[in-house]
């Protein structure tokens, strides 16, 4: 079946060869709007229709030589439209997550007459209509000047979690564990093979570039974003955010023609947070770190680096205790760092590909940003992330973030602040035209310019067939991680009278099952539950969304409640859905067994619980003992706290 998918995808995306005589062959072309031209036998797209081969247009010529002839016929404004990575606004939907389409008179206005080529999907939509809303897309780009066409990219749309600003829900696409569960299992291979299926999957349906991986590392057991890391482990998640960067690229040489342009974030220390606040908030703009911390927080970009990583995005925090080149750097987001960016990333680290910022740096952060309330909340409008240069305006943060480094801005469409800024001498040209010119080498060895058109029918066959469907719940189930069973309760035998609370009876039936609805007539309970949150931000956008504060079960804990009404001398089964480290207390006594996941589907829970498929996860992070312990941790520092429960790396392994 692997097979199958692949060789669908380079007949939708053919590499340049060449016959005996040395003479390339013709690669798949496809256009919409534009002539072709043909020289040597050979066709060509005439994208700026002038009957020509103009070089840029010429596929035989490298990324890098098409890019400078393109870059040289670019106009200011063309130029500033390129460095934007703007929102596709969907219809009905203020951040377009639109589960119909995009607005495509929105979306005309900002590719035709703002020039903004590169764009962010938040699209909740089958991969058929995906492919040809995107298509969509490129049929207008294909009407400009030059014909530069669009890149897309997507936040992860191929796990269970869905939360605005981190990742999508993917109607349609595989479905796998979080990135928290490939590294339970500890196993590079099978985080690049599932990289190489959703790289596929992506380019499939149009999208050429993923806004992953997480390196972050996941020291500050109260993050909200901590699900999307690959733990607390530098060396762990080195090598998996190097496994992951090498599937989506196709390979270790960089993304070419079917690959996919990885984007590692975020650039660094983002999960050096105190108290778990997140960096899209106001209040969560600090991360602190000292100076061996912030070695740890950047060993996991290393492996993005040893793979050639395409993009890399920096954190929104402002980093305090960190040092460059023995100098503390200022205390400005990432985005707007020269230190970070072009001292120790392009310098110390040789780092050639792009840089985009995190969203919405530019904007203003007025009081609905920073200060708001239930009479006020903060609406999409309002996003804004600008922390350490509140004071400047918006023309002097694009300034300030391409010379420290920036390439494109992430969330924004407004190229004309950027034609102010070279015509004001804020931004020397040559220093834009750096930007373009890596944004434009991208695009060139991705084969956007010669074909940036899918298939839609295809599309909806290549995407999450029944043969990675299934592999995507094998994994799942050996992703879980058993904490404990002492009394042997796994695996549960065919035929056992089962209580199920939060999960499908059809499916426990089918495997094997008997559910029962009174819990009196049970031999065993198997009950969901989720780590413990608060919603202590409820008025900012992103806080009234993200899972913060405690991580305790407590009195008064719906899961603990709905365990400890079950009959008394009932076994039951936990199973502890990990977005964070739960801290268990109470329910480690309650639960006779705790089989935790990092996202799994009733299917793969109920194979592991009936034995079909064991679970073979560890712990990629430590479990704290209590709360105390959490509060008095080091934000910047794995695994710190005091006689954790389970210790990092825990998890009862069944022999093969």
């Amino acid at each position: 079946m692997r097979r199958r998918i692949l060789s669908t995808m380079t007949a939708i995306l053919l590499c340049t060869a060449a016959d005996a005589a040395g003479r390339p062959d013709q690669i798949e072309i496809n256009s919409r709007a534009v002539s072709v031209v043909v020289v040597d036998g050979l066709r060509f797209r005439d994208l700026d229709r002038d009957g020509r081969l103009t070089p840029y247009e010429d596929w035989r010529r490298s990324p890098a030589a098409r890019a400078e002839d393109l870059l040289g016929r670019m106009t200011l404004a063309e130029k500033a439209g390129a460095v934007m990575h703007g929102n596709l606004l969907g219809i009905g939907n203020a951040i377009g997550a639109s589960t119909t389409g995009y607005d495509l008179d929105a979306t005309r206005a900002l590719i035709l007459d703002k020039k903004v080529t590169t764009f962010i999907t938040r699209l909740a939509v089958t991969p058929q209509v995906m492919a040809e809303q995107n298509n969509a897309v490129q049929a207008i780009a294909e009407q400009g000047r030059l014909g530069i066409p669009v890149m897309i990219s997507t936040d992860p749309r191929n796990h269970f979690q869905a939360v605005v600003g981190a990742s999508v829900g993917g109607r349609g696409y595989s479905r796998w564990p979080e990135p928290l569960g490939f590294a339970a299992l500890r196993d590079p291979a099978m985080m690049r093979r599932f990289a190489d299926i959703a790289r596929v999957e992506y380019r499939a349906t149009g999208i050429h570039q993923a806004l992953s991986p997480q390196a972050d590392l996941l020291t500050e057991p109260r993050w909200s974003r901590g699900t999307a890391t690959f733990g607390a482990s530098p060396d762990l998640a080195r090598q998996m955010v190097e496994a992951y960067v090498t599937g989506f690229q196709g390979g270790s040489g960089g993304a070419g023609r079917d690959g996919v342009l990885a984007t590692v974030k975020h650039w660094v220390a983002y999960g050096a947070t105190p108290d778990g606040w997140d960096g899209h908030n106001y209040y969560g703009r600090h991360a602190r770190v000292d100076a061996a911390s912030f070695a740890r927080h950047v060993e996991p970009f290393t492996g993005a680096f040893a793979a050639n990583v395409g993009a890399v995005m920096p954190t929104y925090s402002i980093v305090h205790g960190a040092a460059v080149d023995g100098k503390p750097i200022e205390a400005v987001g990432a985005g707007f760092n020269r230190a970070l960016l072009t001292d120790l990333l392009r310098g110390t680290y040789r780092f050639s590909g792009l840089i985009v910022s995190d969203w919405a740096i530019t904007n203003d952060c007025a009081t609905a940003c920073s200060a708001p309330t239930a009479a006020s909340p903060q609406r999409p409008a309002d996003i804004a992330m600008p922390w350490g240069v509140e004071r400047l305006s918006r023309l002097q943060r694009f300034a300030k973030g391409m010379n420290a480094g920036l390439d494109q801005f992430g969330g924004v469409a407004e190229p004309d602040l950027i034609v102010e800024a070279v015509e004001r001498k804020l931004i020397a040209e040559d220093r834009l035209d750096g930007s373009v010119r890596r944004i434009l080498i991208a695009k060139f060895a991705l084969g956007l310019f010669d074909n940036p058109f899918v298939d839609p029918a295809a599309a909806a066959t290549i995407v999450n067939p029944a043969a990675v469907e299934a592999e995507s719940r094998r994994v799942q189930a050996a992703a879980q991680v058993l904490l404990k069973d002492p009394r042997s309760l796994l695996p549960i035998k065919a035929g056992t009278r089962v209580y199920l609370h939060g999960v499908d009876t059809q499916v426990a039936r089918a495997a094997g099952l008997v559910p029962v609805a009174d819990a009196a007539l049970a031999q065993v309970a198997l009950v969901r539950i989720d780590t413990p949150f608060e919603r202590l931000h409820p008025d900012h956008f992103f806080g009234s969304r993200q899972h913060e504060g405690r991580l305790d079960f407590r009195t008064g804990s719906a899961d603990l409640a709905a365990i400890r009404s079950l009959p008394a001398g009932l076994p039951v089964v936990a199973a502890l859905f990990l977005d964070r480290p739960a801290v268990l207390g109470p329910m480690n006594e309650a639960a006779s067994a705790i089989l935790a996941n990092f996202g799994v589907s009733d299917e793969a829970l109920l194979a592991s619980v009936t034995g079909a498929a064991p679970p073979r996860g560890r712990l990629p992070f430590e479990m704290p003992s209590s709360m105390a312990a959490v509060v008095a941790q080091d934000p910047a520092v794995p695994d710190d706290t005091r006689t954790p429960l389970y210790p990092f790396g825990a998890g009862i392994v069944a022999a093969r």
